[in-house]
This record gives C-alpha cells, sequence and structure tokens, in this order.
C-alpha cells in the first residue's frame, strides 16, 4: 500500500497544479502608445514631401524636355541653311560670284591702265595699217585712175608721200594706156619692230597680186613686201615700202 501511495503522489499535485487559463482584460493603452499612435500620422509627413519632390522633378524634366524639343525644332528649321546642298552650293556661288567679280573689276581697271595693253593695241594697229596700205598700193584700175591714185596718197606719208604726189600724173598716164586692172589680196602679215613712244614700225606683208590685161589671161603673182611705218595724227601711214629680201618670212 505504501508503493500504492507513492505512485498516486505525483498525480495528484499534477491535477492540482495544472493552472486553468486565465481571461485577460484589455489592457488600456498606455501614454506611450497613444503618442506612438498620433505620431504615426506625422510619419506620412515625408511621404507627401517625397511626392512634391518627385512632382517637381518630373516637372523640371518635362521642362529641360521641352527646352530641347524646341531646340531641336529650332535646329532643324537652321539646318537646311547650312546642310541643304542646294543651299549650300547657292550661297557658295553667290559669294564665289561678289569675289570673282571684284577680282575682275580691279584685273580689267589694272589691265586697262597697263602699258603692255597699250603697247599691244598699238601692235594691232600697225599691224591693220601695213596689210591696208600694201593691199591700196597694189590695187590700181583703168577706169578709176583718179580714186587710186588718192587711196595711195591717203596711206602713206613722209618721202613716199611725197613721191607718190610728184609721180600722179605720170602712173595715171601709164594706167590708163595699158588698160590694166591691178588687185591685191593679203596673205599673212606680221609686225617685225615696233617703237610706240618713237611712232615707228616695220611689217612684211606677204601679198598675191594680179594683172589684168584689156585682152588676154590675168598674170598673178605672190609677193613679200617690207613696210615701214610711221605714226601720225590720223594714224599708222606707209613711210616706206619696198621688196622684201629673199628668205625673209612674215611671221
Amino acid at each position: 500500500m505504501a508503493r500504492t501511495t507513492a505512485e498516486k503522489r505525483p498525480t495528484e499535485p499534477d491535477e492540482a497544479a495544472e493552472p486553468q487559463p486565465e481571461e485577460t482584460a484589455p489592457e488600456e493603452p498606455t501614454p506611450a502608445d497613444a503618442a506612438s499612435e498620433e505620431a504615426e500620422p506625422e510619419q506620412a509627413a515625408p511621404e507627401e514631401t517625397d511626392g512634391e519632390e518627385a512632382e517637381a522633378t518630373e516637372e523640371t524634366e518635362a521642362g529641360d524636355a521641352a527646352d530641347e524639343d524646341a531646340a531641336k525644332k529650332a535646329s532643324r528649321r537652321r539646318l537646311p541653311r547650312i546642310s541643304d546642298p542646294v543651299l549650300l552650293v547657292a550661297a557658295v556661288l553667290v559669294v564665289v560670284a561678289g569675289v570673282c567679280a571684284g577680282y575682275f573689276g580691279w584685273s580689267w581697271y589694272g589691265a586697262a591702265h597697263d602699258d603692255s595693253l597699250a603697247y599691244s593695241r598699238d601692235r594691232d594697229a600697225v599691224l591693220r595699217a601695213a596689210e591696208q596700205g600694201v593691199q591700196n598700193m597694189n590695187t590700181l584700175d583703168y577706169r578709176k585712175v583718179e580714186q587710186g591714185l588718192a587711196s595711195w596718197e591717203a596711206s602713206t606719208t613722209g618721202d613716199l608721200h611725197q613721191q607718190l604726189v610728184q609721180g600722179s600724173a605720170q602712173f595715171s598716164q601709164q594706167v590708163r594706156a595699158a588698160k590694166t586692172v591691178t588687185t591685191a589680196k593679203i596673205l599673212d602679215a606680221a609686225v617685225t619692230e615696233l617703237d610706240d613712244r618713237a611712232g615707228k614700225a616695220g611689217a612684211i606683208v606677204a601679198v598675191q597680186i594680179t594683172v589684168t590685161p584689156p585682152t588676154g589671161t590675168p598674170a598673178t603673182k605672190q609677193s613679200r613686201m617690207r613696210a615701214q611705218l610711221t605714226r601720225t595724227s590720223s594714224g599708222w601711214k606707209l613711210s616706206a615700202l619696198g621688196q622684201a629680201p629673199v628668205g625673209t618670212t612674215a611671221g
């Protein structure tokens, strides 16, 4: 019996010691909890601040994007003036035309006052006078003797002119008696010397002369003539005329 009692002893204290759950009354909020609850709404303030900053950032970025778009549009409006090949070429041509106009205008002015241009003009005048003078001196029609002799005198100056004036009557009689018609064609000519300051020049003229008699076949020959010219108040005129030496070329 003692053993049985000993075995039952642990059981009794267990039954007696098992606590029963007690109903816990709701705890009243403490001042700390109240303060915590009151403080919680204030934590939303940073969230509102962050939103405002985000909105401000978005507005700034939107403004920057708008400015960038406006700059791009303005740039696109300006680009054709530079990148458009047609406009670029046109602009370049305008500039080049202006530069060329100024350059050629100045070049023309300088050339017009250049001594070499004056020399070239004198050379051309000498060449024309030599060709015309030699042609006139080898042209004479018996039916128009007086007109032909007047042309001889108008093409000459100095001693040659005096010789023609003095011998005009004799020439007229000879041509009328022969009843010949003499014509000339200039083949080539070249100025051999020119002293524009002294007013003296020389030329060699190749001429083809045709003499037509009253009956028979015309006779044609080619000749080279050396001419001396002198500048007068009415232009360059022949002051001497003769056959060019053999081997002399015009040019």
